[in-house]
């Protein structure tokens, strides 16, 4: 059972996703030109995007790289997280009429409203808005009342597109709300997420899926097993290059690697970052947030 000691702290957040993709130009058109990314960097084949100076995606071209098959663990869709309605629908409405990304629906998840969509090299992105979280419900085993309930995009867009949204993305603080992975096993990645690193456990569905979160957040990370079950370690692929767990400060970066010491997990730890492989070879980074500038 999980103690205090155990578990992340509240502040903790997601920091960019990194992935390995073959046509980096195609990407930015989507990244950047239909979702309105701001490039904060570019060289040699790397592109750094995100808002506001804050970087939420890293590009990484690699034409040595395949795709892996669609039973593989790895990436199920990257999370952009938007402050308001109105943000969110001025996104989806430019990805739309862009057409550069392929649509896969709408989700009232009860806690959120989320437009899915996957990029020109199929990785699955979900654009979101969180619901206020005093209307959040729990279940009488104390997790997470999440759902998926119908959300008609055109009725979205007609309640939240602003005229000024309509013409452009706006500079917003959108960022990386959780990410969501393709798993081998439920039961194994409980064991990494939540007794390793500290995640707690916001809803579960048995050996399907897995939600976990720090600071009773609705989830950080999900893990679902619906195309990947029994998966294996990844073998290097186009796709997800790397997810960033940010936490407050060092001290709490610190105790995290002594407490995956005591567990005797293979790390490298410079005193300001954390690298660490979970049981997929899924390579995640963490560190204590940047400060924007």
């Amino acid at each position: 059972m999980q103690t205090t000691l155990d578990l992340l702290p509240d502040a903790t957040e997601m920091g960019p996703v990194t992935l390995a993709v073959a046509d980096l130009d195609r990407m930015l058109g989507f990244y950047h030109g239909a979702l309105g990314l701001t490039v904060l960097a570019q060289e040699r084949g790397t592109a750094v995007l995100g808002r506001n100076d804050v970087a939420v995606l890293i590009l990484d071209q690699d034409g040595s790289l395949a795709h892996a098959p669609a039973t593989a663990a790895g990436l199920y869709h990257t999370a952009f997280l938007f402050e308001t309605a109105a943000e969110l629908a001025s996104a989806v409405n430019s990805v739309a009429r862009r057409g550069t990304a392929q649509y896969q629906g709408a989700s009232d998840h009860l806690v959120s409203e989320a437009f899915y969509f996957a990029d020109p090299e199929h990785n699955g992105v979900e654009l979101y808005v969180d619901r206020p979280r005093a209307s959040w419900s729990t279940t009488l085993g104390g997790e997470i009342e999440m759902g998926t309930l119908a959300l008609d995009p055109n009725r979205f867009l007609q309640d939240h597109l602003t005229e000024s949204g309509a013409r452009a993305v706006a500079d917003t603080p959108a960022r990386v709300g959780h990410v969501h992975l393709k798993v081998g096993s439920v039961a194994t990645a409980r064991e990494f997420y939540v007794d390793t690193l500290g995640f707690a456990v916001t809803a579960s569905y048995g050996s399907q899926a897995l939600f976990v979160a720090a600071g009773g957040y609705h989830h950080h990370v999900g893990m679902n097993t619906w195309e990947s079950q029994g998966a294996g370690e990844r073998s290097p692929a186009l796709g997800l290059g790397e997810v960033t767990i940010e936490l407050p400060d060092v001290d709490a970066l610190g105790a995290l690697d002594e407490r995956l010491a005591h567990r005797s997990v293979a790390r490298e730890f410079d005193g300001q970052e954390l690298t660490v492989f979970d049981p997929w070879r899924n390579r995640i980074r963490i560190r204590t947030a940047p400060i924007a500038g």
